[in-house]
Formats: structure tokens, C-alpha cells, sequence
């Protein structure tokens, strides 16, 4: 068929200080329970113990890629990598789209990631890589007039269903929620005094939801094999369902130790900051994890989450993508190894259900009693909207 070319690929982030929520959904205001005394890495340090913000988890900013074809059809997505993904995307990638055909996806992407494979291969370079691709596959839909989820092969089931991450999993229960997934607030440098904070946490949640609702604690990075296997078997008996992204996503070996010692029947998940089919290789071949998680946005893109997926299949692992809306949706309704999906509850104290992109999206659907229906899905490309009262700022035309 004769689709028309790629015109132009545009970068933004957003103008001055009105950059928070959306996609860089960590940047929100004061009190928000997405960044109170989160255990992380940095706890070590008692002057960014309290605040996720106070290191910079927020520096960066939301990127937006608009793909505009000949015929002046624009594609559009929106992840995290601020003004230096936008260098990235208009200096470097934009050669290897403009003049060419859309759908000549799996070329593109080969060429954005071996071309910038001397100074990438994993972090910023590969969020700016996601951002393409996704709004590559949204110009596709629009052009095509169907969903992407329709492109990647139809609906394996005829809705999705959600567990809720956030800090009131008790709310989430009352809210149609399957599960709740916890922050951990204490990390090791707090000692047995905050592992028993962790675990009387977990305590009181299980009392207040029941047996029957899943309870899972994500450790953000923060903890070493050792205090991570005492949370796991401490808070075994209250149910704890999996624990996540326990220690360094680098520590492949840490995490193969890690899935040997946590109790039967417990899951063991990470991915939400590995990318691309390399490293969840690493992590799959050596028996890391019970599911992987890699986030859409981060990983490379749906171009590259079909290939990470086919993988997992072939491990027996389970693919449930980290956050990410519309993005990972139109992905998870189609995979029959991606059986829930994640919603991050972005309402400052968790107690009521909000899109996870606002205010950078329109339309964006969000779960009704923690499930969303296919037909919810069935616009154009990813079939959201860019809000034209955010104001855009393009600091690199090429």
C-alpha cells in the first residue's frame, strides 16, 4: 500500500515549571505518597532519605516525539528523558526515520540502536529510542485508522485486569483492585528497627484486605541479597505475593541467589529499569525472576517489548510491564503471558483513581473497578490526545 513517508520527527519537553505529573510521573508536589521516605539506594545518606526529589529522581522531565507524515498525520508519545533525549532524538535518530516508510519499524529501530549503540545500549539513550518507536506505532494506527493493539495481533482477552500500586492497597481492595503492591519505606541502613516497620506494615495491610487479596512490596533497588531474603521470609506469612526489584538491576547474580532463597511459592520480579532483549536475556537465562517488568517507555519500545516477550514465553516467565498507560494496554491485551497489568495510583494519597498521564493526555482510559474493556482501546494508534494547554518547548530543531 502506498502509506505515505515521515516527514518530520519533532522532540519537546514541557515549558517552565509545569513539567509535573505525566510521564515523569515521580515529579509531583508535596505530600504525594509516590515520594515519602521510599527506600532507595541513596538511603545511606541521611540528607536524601526523606525524599526521592532531593537526589533528582524528577531532574529530567517528560519527553514528547511527535512523527508527522507527507500527508500531515502525527504520531505522538510521550516518555522520560527531558531535553537531553530531545538532543538525541532531532540531532541523531531523526535520519534514520525521515523520508522513509513508517512501517518500516524494525529497520528504524535497528538503526537508532546500533547508531547510537557506542555511547547507549541501556538508560537515557534507550528511553529516547522508546519515545520513537511508540509514536511511530501511534502514527501507524492513524494511518491504518485501527488500534495498535489490532497491529499486534488482536485481543487474547476482552478486558484487562489490574492490580494497584500505590500506598493504600486497602483502598485499591474497596476499588475492584486484584492486588495492591506497597512501597517499602525502610531500606537496610535503618537497621532491624525499620525491617520491622516493613514487616508490621505488611502485618496490618493482609488484616485489613483478607487472605484472598494480593499483597506485594516493591524494594525500588534499595536492599542487598541479605536483607531482601529476611523481608521475604518475614513477611511470608502474611501472603506477601512477590517482591520487587529488590537489589541492583545490575546484580544479575544477586538476583539468581535472591530467587533461590525466598520461600516457596513466593515470586521473585524485576525489569522496570533493564532494557532491551540483552538484558532481560541475562535475566531470564539466569533464572533471575518469576516475571519480568520492563516498562515500554525505558525498554526500547513496542518494537523491542515484542521481542522481550517472545523470550519470556520461551522461559515460562510471566511479562506484566511496569506502569506506563495506554503504552503497555495495547500490549498486554494481546499477550497471553501478560495476564494483569499494573496501575499507578497517582492521586497524592492513593484514595481514588486518576490517569497516570494527566495532564500531558486526553482520553487516556482508566480501570473501572480495576478493569478496562478492550473496547476501550479500539480508537486510532494508541488513542489518546496531546493537551494543547501544556506548553511545549522544541530546544533542538534540526
Amino acid at each position: 500500500m502506498g502509506y505515505p513517508k515521515i516527514k518530520q520527527v519533532r522532540a519537546y519537553v514541557i515549558k517552565g515549571g509545569e513539567g509535573g505529573g505525566g510521564a515523569d510521573y515521580h515529579d509531583q508536589g508535596e505530600g504525594h505518597w509516590i515520594d515519602n521516605h521510599i527506600a532507595t539506594s541513596m538511603g545511606r545518606y541521611p540528607e536524601y532519605r526523606q525524599s526521592r526529589k532531593s537526589f533528582g529522581i524528577n531532574v529530567l522531565g517528560t519527553l514528547v516525539v511527535e512523527i508527522e507524515a507527507d500527508d500531515g498525520t502525527v504520531g505522538f508519545a510521550v516518555t522520560t528523558g527531558g531535553e537531553p533525549a530531545c538532543y538525541m532524538v532531532e540531532k541523531h535518530f531523526a535520519r534514520f526515520l525521515e523520508g522513509r516508510n513508517p512501517f518500516e519499524y524494525e529497520r528504524i529501530w535497528d538503526q537508532m540502536y546500533f547508531g547510537s549503540q557506542y555511547y547507549g545500549r541501556k538508560g537515557i539513550v534507550v528511553n529516547a529510542i522508546s519515545g520513537v518507536d511508540l509514536a511511530l506505532w501511534d502514527l501507524m494506527g492513524k494511518l491504518r485508522q485501527e488500534p495498535v493493539y489490532h497491529m499486534l495481533g488482536g485481543a487474547v482477552r476482552d478486558e484487562l485486569q489490574f492490580y494497584a500500586t500505590g500506598a493504600r492497597p486497602d483502598l485499591a481492595k474497596e476499588m475492584g483492585f486484584i492486588g495492591g503492591k506497597l512501597p517499602l519505606y525502610h531500606g537496610p541502613i535503618e537497621g532491624d528497627e525499620g525491617l520491622k516497620k516493613n514487616v508490621e506494615l505488611i502485618a496490618d495491610m493482609r488484616s485489613r484486605v483478607g487472605e484472598d487479596f494480593w499483597l506485594m512490596y516493591d524494594c525500588w533497588m534499595a536492599l542487598d541479597v541479605n536483607y531482601a531474603t529476611r523481608l521475604a521470609h518475614k513477611c511470608h506469612e502474611y501472603g506477601l505475593k512477590w517482591i520487587e526489584e529488590a537489589i541492583n538491576p545490575d546484580d544479575y547474580w544477586g538476583y539468581q541467589q535472591l530467587k533461590k532463597n525466598v520461600p516457596a511459592g513466593m515470586l521473585v520480579t524485576t525489569g522496570e529499569h533493564e532494557s532491551t532483549r540483552w538484558g532481560f536475556k541475562m535475566l531470564l537465562e539466569m533464572g533471575c525472576c518469576d516475571i519480568i517488568q520492563p516498562d515500554v517507555g525505558w525498554c526500547g519500545g513496542v518494537t523491542e517489548l515484542l521481542k522481550i516477550s517472545a523470550l519470556a514465553d520461551a522461559h515460562g516467565a510471566l511479562v506484566v510491564p511496569h506502569g506506563s498507560s495506554v503504552y503497555s494496554y495495547h500490549f498486554v491485551i494481546t499477550r497471553h503471558n501478560s495476564p494483569f497489568a499494573e496501575f499507578l495510583m497517582m492521586a497524592p494519597k492513593a484514595d481514588h483513581v486518576a490517569p497516570m498521564f494527566h495532564p500531558q493526555l486526553l482520553n487516556e482510559p482508566i480501570p473501572e473497578k480495576g478493569r478496562l474493556k478492550v473496547t476501550a482501546l479500539d480508537k486510532p494508534g494508541f488513542g489518546v490526545d496531546l493537551n494543547p494547554e501544556v506548553k511545549l518547548y522544541r530546544p533542538y530543531e534540526h
